[in-house]
């Protein structure tokens, strides 16, 4: 089983990188973008053939490596 971990800034957290992606797109004529947030995903190749329990799995991931749940949220996909 595969899973994706979708990773981004709470929002009201500065996203300096968003910004100047959003700065870049400016100047290079696109017009109209207001905010850009950038993230990461991250995807996993389980073992584990059971949906419950890959999920309990990569939750854990999350909480104790992937995110740092003080300023990210994140979001698990099961693929």
């Amino acid at each position: 089983m595969k899973a994706r971990v979708h990773v981004m800034l709470k929002t009201g957290v500065l996203d300096p990188q968003g910004e100047a992606v959003r700065h870049a797109l400016g100047q290079l004529g696109f017009d109209g973008v207001e905010g850009v947030r950038q993230g990461k995903v991250i995807e996993i190749d389980l073992a584990e053939s059971d949906a419950g329990a890959a999920r309990e799995t990569v939750t854990r991931m999350c909480e104790t490596l992937l995110a740092n749940t003080v300023i990210e949220s994140y979001s698990v996909e099961l693929v």
